[in-house]
């Protein structure tokens, strides 16, 4: 079992009658009645409690909304690979932290991508933080877990993607130049070590957002949703 916690997140999960959630949990008081009557019209165990038992079900802030969900699902790589609804997948090389990967996967849903792809080691997996930050998203973006990225790179070049890495370097081109005509991977890499050098090999395209003031980069949450949006307005 996980926990989710938060309103905005709770209420994803109850509007979608996901058949994840195993019991709601809230905070007795009358904020929570419209709740109560959508557990009782769902038949969802409910509990009304103090903050105090809250508090213990999830350390987080969790506005008086905990649901107690099964565990998050990961897909196959080859489902992702073949979908090509949108011909657009984003692989996170080493990413560690639950914020960031959240907010990625809440643009990702707003884009319309076809799945993301995370690493299995030294790498956010999907959790409770996860799923609060991307307020629902982590339910309908398709996440495949790899143990090898570089195999991943290799397999999903073989069904025609080309590798886009965001990484800067004197052979990279600007964001807003390299063609999008084509089945894309884009990968971003971790908070403080970017794209590893094996990952980066298996790259196509290299690019990079010139940055016109004192720091040389943004957040990687925030270089991803640049990045995608204008791979989106080309496309």
């Amino acid at each position: 079992m996980e926990i989710v916690y938060g309103k905005n997140t709770v209420e994803s999960y109850l509007k979608n009658k996901n058949k994840k959630v195993k019991k709601l949990w809230l905070l007795n008081t009358k904020a929570s009645e419209k709740y109560v009557e959508i557990a009782k019209k769902n038949n969802l165990p409910y509990a009304l409690v103090n903050k105090a038992k809250l508090d213990s079900l999830c350390k987080e802030r969790h506005q008086g909304f905990v649901l107690e969900i099964e565990g998050y699902d990961y897909v196959s790589l080859e489902s992702i690979a073949t979908k090509k609804e949108h011909n657009l997948i984003v692989m996170l090389d080493g990413l560690e932290d639950p914020h960031n990967l959240g907010a990625i996967l809440r643009t990702c849903d707003a884009i319309g991508v076809d799945g993301v792809v995370i690493g299995k080691h030294r790498s956010a997996s999907l959790n409770a933080t996860v799923a609060k930050v991307s307020t629902g998203a982590i339910d309908t973006v398709d996440v495949h877990q790899a143990t090898n990225l570089v195999n991943a790179l290799g397999y999903l070049k073989e069904q025609g993607f080309w590798v886009v890495a965001a990484e800067n370097g004197i052979d990279a081109v600007s964001y807003t130049e390299f063609p999008v005509d084509m089945p894309i991977v884009l990968v971003m890499g971790s908070e403080g070590k970017g794209i590893s050098r094996l990952v980066i090999e298996s790259s196509d395209i290299k690019t990079t957002i010139p940055m016109n003031g004192t720091v040389n980069s943004l957040n990687v949450s925030v270089a991803t949703a640049v990045l995608l949006f204008e791979i989106n307005r080309r496309k």
